[in-house]
């Protein structure tokens, strides 16, 4: 039996009018070797490069369904790591766009990201209150720390003592060794969050911000570095003991506050950043002002201090002489303070709220500030460390998206262009290019409703307060502001001859225009503009929330605030219908194109169907799980899309009342949605600013059908305590990702041992390999292990060796010395026994049928493992050679080079003197 509908699926075409998300934070990232160019931002669920001289798009990472809240560049310049609202981590090549791996850990949304020196580590916190270490060349989780009681603020690598500084909302700073896997220090020293924590002056100061007005700065003490110190030193260090100060002479680290920084900003501390050199320190709170400190080098320190004894001893002899003093106070101490080691520089005053920082400091003392602020804009500004220095605004993006959020969005009527208004701008857009090509100024109010006037040339907008604007598109110009209600205009919609438009407002009233051509006031020529004439006024009982007129042109259905919708008759006024059933205003309505069917979604989160001749409700779906803002007809169809505050949009038909496709579309509230001419197109907007389109593909549809994308996500569950091993935390989580690799693991296995008993029953014919083994181009169930162990993502290969049952994990033990022997991909089969063997020590070891594998994969693992370290170091210093040698060339080359230009230079020398003697001879 044949479908009876066959339905074509919509799929995403693109997202624009974001330049900068303020929930993400921003980063300064090389390309092609230039720094301090290129600012990377997320923008909802992809990243944008932003190229800060040229004011475009230099590269986009693009991301599925999932907005991204946290990005760290690695120092290389090679990788970019993006931290998602979902828990995951997803590693980019720059190079290519593609996502080098997947680091699944975390069960919440990723708050901090940051690699160590050499990029080779990437340390991530997460509002589950977890921290976990990856390594990035490995591809694998290597350690979780589990202490803090809230959600993690900050995480840095302290790369001197290979140790992992993080601060949390539950007040605390704790300090974690890498090696040992715990916490060696907590610093308690905070009654509030801890909202943010950088490390300053080659690690040896930490910088914490909390609810205050202060910042908080701590000298970090080694206990083993503090013999080596010299008595200069200690005579020049600037902490500054209280009586109450207990030390802890056991701890290695001993960390003691030295003084605070007193901020400008009101509100508390929203963020901290600094330069990779950990000279240049940036805060902001919750204002707009961005405050910078300098940190000194230890000469320009004692300079400072020299310079600040020096005027003291002046004062106190002054105040000796006048008898202020006492005479016998002969000596200042020479101790270094904060304000000796850290200056204020020029803040930096922005016209909005700031949402992050990035600092970048040049080798000619330039620091390079990127901002993101609230209102979807990306600054640089630049400024020199000298004092008194002004900060100068580099470059400043704002053109291509809304200041705010766009509330209303609309298709022209050949699906070329889009409209989009928002309450600083209205903007229009190339739907191909998703680039802005209009932009106009909103006077007054915030814009409610729109629509595009027949020919597409000029639009009509219904703003707050009752106005009417018509606005010339293609000039790009405000053609006339009409006092059309006296409170907010909610709906605007055109007539059906295209003769004229309607508009309702929160006034109680329903007005009639018709369109007229006049001749424009503002430009002197002959050509007309239009303009709009009043004809009719609808009034009613209670304010109206959408107005619709069917397209035969004969009813006009409103919806009230009682949560009636009533039908009129267009001709005469005259009452109809009274359309019942919500229990909350009804906030959008459509009629089909037959003028069969009338839609209705509501602030009750129910979609209702009702029949234009006897006012019937056919169909009421609970469609939403918040309420409905936006529903229209497809064209030509009984089809229709639904947007609501969930920020889901969906595809129903009207006549099964079956939802045909949910799309996620907005990490926010959907504000509006909009179908274009022939259902080819459908655009919305919502809450987090983006204006996103949606195509009409050929491929169908089936109903019942789930995503293959909504089958692979994770499913963010944890792994109980391992038998024998309570203290075993995986850095990881269980997958859908690592139960198809065990799955397959376990498969290879058992095809492998069945083809194994095949061959010795045949004693030497030939036997046909599975179709499992084939399709992987192996004739050995080694070989076919092997290759499925290497399609499992490395991220995932621990999780799929724990949920294997313990009899395969025998059967991978008895195969591993065999795979040893054959000399590659030594590391994964090491890494396959070292885990196996730590999960399972106890029964392998006790089972006397495995010890002796065991005993094998010792011996021919270190046997490998050396041969292979052998051949790293024999490469290593090979290069070594070749960079000594290469340089060596190099340098003989300059020398060269400097030779031939001396030669030429004396060539021209004596030309020139040739040339002056003839002349001093005749003269």
């Amino acid at each position: 039996m044949g479908l009876t509908k066959q339905y074509l699926r919509y799929a995403p075409t693109g997202s624009f009018n974001i330049i900068a998300s303020a929930d993400c934070n921003s980063t300064h990232v090389t390309l092609n070797g230039i720094s301090g160019r290129y600012i990377a931002v997320g923008a909802c669920e992809h990243v944008i490069i932003w190229d800060m001289k040229l004011g475009e798009k230099a590269q986009v990472l693009p991301g599925e369904n999932v907005v991204v809240t946290q990005l760290a560049a690695s120092p290389t310049g090679n990788h970019m790591a993006v931290g998602l609202f979902d828990g995951n981590i997803n590693v980019f090549e720059l190079t290519n766009n593609e996502v080098v791996c997947v680091f699944a850990g975390h069960k919440s949304a990723i708050t901090c990201l940051q690699f160590d020196d050499q990029g080779h580590r990437l340390v991530s916190g997460s509002k589950d209150t977890e921290v976990i270490l990856w390594d990035v060349i490995s591809e694998t989780g290597k350690v979780r720390f589990s202490g803090h009681k809230g959600v993690i603020t900050s995480v840095s690598f302290i790369n001197g003592k290979n140790c992992i500084v993080t601060s949390s909302k539950d007040t605390f700073v704790k300090f974690w060794d890498i090696e040992t896997k715990h916490c060696f220090k907590t610093l308690g020293g905070h009654q509030m969050e801890v909202w943010a924590a950088v490390l300053l002056k080659e690690e040896r100061y930490l910088v914490t911000g909390s609810m205050d007005q202060e910042l908080r700065v701590w000298k970090l003490n080694w206990t083993e570095d503090v013999k080596d110190e010299d008595k200069l030193k200690h005579q020049l260090e600037i902490v500054k003991l209280e009586e109450t100060d207990e030390i802890e002479e056991s701890s290695v680290l001993q960390c003691h506050q030295v003084g605070t920084l007193v901020r400008g900003g009101k509100g508390r501390v929203v963020g901290i950043a600094t330069d990779p050199g950990q000279t240049v320190l940036a805060c902001y709170g919750t204002d707009s002002l961005l405050e910078l400190f300098a940190f000194c080098s230890d000469e320009q320190a004692k300079m400072r201090m020299d310079k600040r004894i020096k005027k003291r001893r002046k004062k106190l002899a002054k105040l000796k002489e006048t008898g202020e003093v006492d005479p016998e106070i002969t000596e200042i101490p020479q101790i270094l303070t904060l304000s000796d080691e850290v200056r204020r520089l020029t803040s930096v005053k922005v016209n909005s709220k700031l949402k992050s920082a990035t600092l970048l400091l040049g080798t000619t003392g330039e620091v390079r500030v990127g901002i993101t602020l609230a209102n979807n804009t990306v600054e640089l500004h630049s400024l020199k460390l000298e004092d008194g220095d002004e900060v100068r605004c580099l470059k400043q993006i704002t053109q291509p998206g809304h200041q705010k959020d766009p509330r209303c969005v609309v298709i022209s009527s050949d699906n070329l262009a889009i409209l989009s208004a928002s309450a600083d701008s209205i903007k229009l857009w190339n739907r191909s290019s998703q680039t802005c090509i209009r932009t106009m100024e909103v006077p007054c109010g915030r814009p409610l409703c729109a629509a595009l006037a027949p020919g597409d040339r000029h639009a009509l907008v219904g703003c707050a307060g009752g106005a009417l604007l018509v606005l010339d598109v293609a000039a790009g110009r405000l053609l006339e502001t009409i006092p059309a209600h006296t409170d907010n205009c909610t709906a605007l919609g055109l007539t059906p001859d295209l003769r004229g438009c309607y508009t309702g407002g929160a006034d109680k009233t329903v007005k009639l225009w018709q369109f007229e051509l006049i001749n424009d006031p503002i430009v002197e020529a002959k050509g007309k503009v239009l303009s709009l004439l009043h004809t009719r006024t609808l009034k009613l009982e209670e304010q109206v929330s959408a107005v619709k007129i069917s397209p035969n042109n004969k009813f006009i259905a409103v919806a009230l605030l009682d949560c009636t919708v009533k039908i009129f008759f267009l001709d005469t006024f005259k009452f109809y219908l009274s359309l019942y059933g919500h229990k909350l205003p009804v906030l959008c309505l459509d009629i089909s194109y037959d003028s069969n069917l009338i839609a209705t979604g509501s602030a009750d989160r129910n979609v209702k169907t009702w029949g234009m001749d006897f006012g019937d409700c056919h169909k009421s779906i609970f469609a939403h799980n918040d309420s409905i803002t936006a529903l229209q007809f497809v064209p030509n169809t009984h089809y229709f899309f639904t947007g609501s505050k969930d920020g889901k949009i969906k595809q129903w038909d009207a006549d099964t009342s079956e939802n045909i496709i949910t799309l996620n579309g907005h990490a926010g509230a959907c504000h509006g949605v909009c179908v274009g001419a022939g259902g080819l197109h459908a655009a919305s907007c919502g809450a987090d600013g983006a204006v996103r389109l949606w195509a009409r593909t050929d491929e169908p549809l089936v109903l019942g059908d789930t995503d293959e994308r909504d089958e692979g996500l994770a499913t963010g569950e944890q792994h109980a305590p391992v038998p024998g091993l309570p203290g075993l935390q995986m850095p990881t989580k269980k997958t859908i990702g690592a139960e198809k690799a065990a799955d397959s693991i376990m498969e290879c296995l058992s095809v492998g041992a069945e083809y194994k008993r095949e061959l010795s029953e045949a004693r030497g014919q030939f036997v046909q390999p599975p179709l499992l083994m084939a399709a992987f181009n192996c004739t050995t169930p080694e070989d076919f292990f092997v290759e499925t162990v290497k399609r499992v993502r490395s991220s995932d290969l621990e999780e799929a060796l724990l949920l294997i049952p313990f009899s395969v994990a025998c059967d991978i033990v008895r195969v591993l010395p065999t795979l040893l022997e054959r000399g590659d991909h030594t590391e994964l089969y090491c890494r396959v026994a070292l885990f196996l063997l730590k999960i399972h020590h106890a029964p392998l070891v006790a089972n006397k049928a495995l010890l002796k594998h065991i005993i094998q994969i010792q011996a021919k693992a270190s046997i490998k493992l050396n041969e292979l370290r052998d051949m790293v170091g024999y490469n290593l210093h090979a290069l070594q050679w070749m960079k000594r040698d290469i340089e060596a060339a190099e340098s003989v080359q300059l020398f060269r080079e400097a030779t031939q230009m001396r030669v030429n230079k004396d060539k021209r020398r004596r030309t020139r003197q040739a040339l002056k003697r003839p002349i001093v001879t005749v003269t």
